[in-house]
């Protein structure tokens, strides 16, 4: 094998190629990233190159500075400058990671998860004039839809026209009166009214009266042309406009949504809640956040901690606070129902309510107090993730009551997450279905 073949073998090896998504979100490191960028590390293989080494500079008796004299000491060799003194392997090796917005972020966990999650507008943020295809019965001039008048005219006349001459004979058969004449027509089938007939029947001379003895023979003698015979020999004059046929073009009308979500984010801080649990919260919670973030065009988030009481705090605090107090799960949802209420009406907003804990709560609150608060509270999905590494303890049963409470209920979801393995099930059975409104 060549050197040529060589490069292209540690090319291939060598290609940066990130860590896969799903190892990222179970065992990678989510606190280097934040709410607009992800940064996953890359595996990097450096390709052999041919370097220039600057102690290669001759053997001995080659002069550098002059030609030595004869019998001049070439002198010790000298330590290494290029390399400074140090414990071996005391620094690493520079990382290099790759940047990835969220919206790429739920592109991809879309893609490695099987998720489809389309979200819905709920505020309109602007309305966008299309092309002129409404009508109305009132506008200017310049949008009257002449084309849709003037086929209604036309369709108006080719229903009334009738062949004047042909009715006219008829006033000539002996003894007819107006009345016959106009009763012989309908019969006929030709749609002439009264009021015409009256005003033509003095326009036929009294000596022309009597020419036919019946209006069966002068229907045999005389031909009745037809509209279409008659547009062609005559051209096409007087179309029947009516007002009532009237139409004026108008743009439709668009309205644009934006695609807005809040997340509320609760987390148990009590005394339970050690490091290992704390660390499967922020494991699921966070690329929860990523992928709405990447999903919607605006996206807020709410974070509440509780213990036995509930209290608003920063993301920064969220996932490594810890209180050594008791648990009341329901404070949380109390203090989430009046954020929600007060801040992301629902008739404007898309809602998630995700909670999470080792499903310890103080005694019958989450049948008496959590399972109503969450009825109350309306929300695209509602989420309880039991963190519990090892398994459930005997006492840990908020999870198993909120299960049984909403069995029927798509739009609530309870989750286990045992071990950073769990994560990414987890939040497919978070996502992979939404209920719909």
């Amino acid at each position: 094998m060549g050197l040529r073949e060589d490069l292209d073998r540690f090319r291939e090896v060598g290609e940066r190629r990130r860590q896969d998504l799903t190892e990222f979100i179970r065992h990678g490191t989510l606190g280097g990233s934040d709410a607009d960028s992800i940064q996953i590390p890359i595996k990097v293989v450096d390709l052999p190159e041919f370097e220039y080494d600057p102690q290669d500079r001759g053997g001995v008796g080659q002069g550098q500075d002059g030609t030595p004299d004869v019998g001049q000491p070439v002198g010790q060799p000298q330590p290494d400058d290029g390399d400074e003194e140090g414990d071996p392997g005391g620094e690493g090796g520079d990382h290099e990671y790759y940047e990835m917005d969220p919206e790429e972020f739920a592109q991809e966990l879309d893609e490695e998860l099987g998720l489809d999650l389309e979200p819905k507008g709920k505020t309109v943020v602007e309305e966008v004039e299309g092309d002129f295809t409404e009508l109305t019965r009132a506008g200017p001039n310049s949008t009257l839809d002449f084309e849709r008048l003037f086929k209604r005219g036309l369709k108006r006349k080719l229903a009334m026209d009738f062949d004047e001459e042909y009715v006219r004979e008829a006033m000539r058969v002996a003894g007819a009166t107006p009345d016959e004449v106009f009763r012989w027509c309908r019969g006929e089938n030709i749609h002439v009214s009264r009021a015409w007939i009256d005003d033509q029947w003095e326009t036929v001379p009294d000596d022309e009266r009597g020419r036919w003895a019946s209006f069966e023979e002068m229907a045999e003698t005389v031909e009745r042309t037809t509209t279409l015979e008659r547009i062609r020999r005559d051209g096409l004059r007087n179309v029947p406009f009516r007002r009532e046929d009237e139409r004026y073009r108008h743009p439709e009308v668009t309205e644009q949504t934006e695609k807005n979500v809040v997340v509320v984010n609760i987390r148990d801080v009590s005394g339970s809640m050690r490091e290992a649990k704390r660390e499967l919260v922020e494991r699921t919670f966070t690329p929860l956040d990523w992928y709405l973030t990447g999903k919607y065009d605006r996206a807020e988030f709410v974070y509440i901690a509780h213990d036995a009481e509930a209290w608003e705090v920063d993301r920064e605090d969220f996932f490594g606070i810890r209180s050594g107090g008791g648990t009341r799960i329901s404070s949380a949802y109390e203090l989430a129902a009046e954020v929600l209420e007060e801040r992301y009406p629902w008739s404007e907003w898309n809602r998630y309510v995700f909670a999470a804990g080792d499903s310890e709560n103080s005694s019958n609150d989450t049948r008496e107090n959590v399972v109503p608060l969450m009825e109350s509270i309306s929300a695209n999905r509602h989420a309880y993730v039991e963190t519990q590494p090892g398994g459930a303890a005997i006492n840990a049963t908020h999870a198993e009551e909120v299960e049984r409470a909403f069995d029927d209920d798509e739009s609530v979801v309870v989750t286990s997450v045992g071990a950073p393995a769990d994560v990414t099930d987890a939040i497919y059975d978070i996502l992979h279905t939404e209920a719909t409104e």
